[in-house]
């Protein structure tokens, strides 16, 4: 035979020098849940391994993991009810737990990335995404302007990018005016262009105490079946000023983040979503599966795929494996 591709691959030398795919710390975003108080921790039981962190823990937990080669944190806040209401007015707080976390955070560690989510389920009553009107419906443009300001509010508190993760129409726009217009010209907007319907985010919703009051998000988040409307929303993001935009979740939509990279010239980040980590977890626990190594696997696919970052609950297994 004059053809055997296997000579490619007989040691591992040769293997790694073949190797067309690469996955490092530095493509890795690490989600962080955020919650009141000091020295806190507080396990989220679908998500092992992974627990909501006072700021004083959130601060070391983020340094080990910047010493490790991680670029950049995304934070979640934690709300109790009492501060949940119809209208978010918490998200606008300039005393609330992310624009506390954002100041102490840019102070202590710098040179790390630090990205923050905009959108209002954190802060609703309800658990959607945006302001509700008596027919339970989700209200596009009286959000928008409520996520302005919450961006706002986080540009002038330190956050190096925004992330609208609310799938309302038009916000990255209203978003990127407002910065600019408040002298925030250099603040990243990584938007959530093609998120999901997707039943993969339970233990986010745990995690974050958001659970849905009524209804479903199939009114703003994408169908399941569609890649075409994917498209369109990362053209319009594109447009209205997006510097980077993410599929959710990662690995049902391969072929979303394969697609996408070919139409667009921006940044491509997947979200490794709660569902896909707790799986795995799961399956480790009975001793079915190696979780290290599934992960491993699985965050390799989502980067073969196209996608230039990825936010990950993986990250801290992953990491001895990428530095090894």
């Amino acid at each position: 035979m004059l053809k055997r591709p296997r000579r490619n691959r007989k040691s591992a030398a040769i293997r790694n020098l073949c190797q067309e795919t690469t996955l490092l710390p530095q493509d890795l975003v690490v989600p962080f849940f955020v919650v009141e108080g000091t020295n806190q921790r507080q396990e989220i039981s679908s998500m092992p391994g992974i627990e909501r962190l006072s700021i004083d823990l959130l601060v070391k937990e983020a340094e080990k993991l910047h010493r490790k080669g991680i670029q950049a944190i995304n934070i979640f806040p934690f709300n109790p009810k009492e501060k949940k209401d119809l209208f978010a007015k918490e998200a606008l707080n300039e005393k609330g737990i992310i624009p506390k976390a954002l100041k102490i955070l840019k102070k202590e560690l710098p040179s790390l990335c630090v990205i923050t989510d905009i959108a209002l389920d954190p802060y609703t009553i309800h658990g959607h995404d945006g302001i509700a009107n008596e027919n339970q419906e989700i209200l596009n443009d009286e959000t928008v302007l409520i996520l302005s300001q919450m961006s706002l509010l986080h540009a002038e508190c330190g956050a190096d990018i925004i992330s609208p993760s609310d799938m309302m129409d038009g916000r990255v726009e209203a978003i990127r005016k407002a910065l600019d217009a408040s002298g925030h010209t250099n603040v990243n907007i990584l938007s959530y262009t093609a998120k999901y319907a997707s039943s993969l985010y339970t233990p986010f919703r745990e995690a974050l105490g958001s659970s849905l009051a009524f209804g479903d998000k199939k009114t703003y988040q994408l169908n399941p079946a569609n890649i075409r409307e994917a498209l369109l929303e990362a053209m319009l993001d594109v447009e209205e000023g997006a510097d980077m935009v993410m599929v959710k979740p990662a690995l049902y939509y391969l072929d979303v983040i394969a697609k996408m990279k070919e139409q667009i010239h921006i940044p491509i980040c997947a979200y490794h979503v709660s569902g896909e980590y707790a799986m795995v977890m799961a399956a480790h626990e009975k001793g079915y599966l190696d979780a290290e190594k599934v992960f491993y696997e699985a965050l390799l696919s989502i980067k073969r795929a196209g996608a230039d970052f990825i936010f990950t609950y993986a990250a801290p297994q992953v990491l001895k494996l990428l530095q090894g």
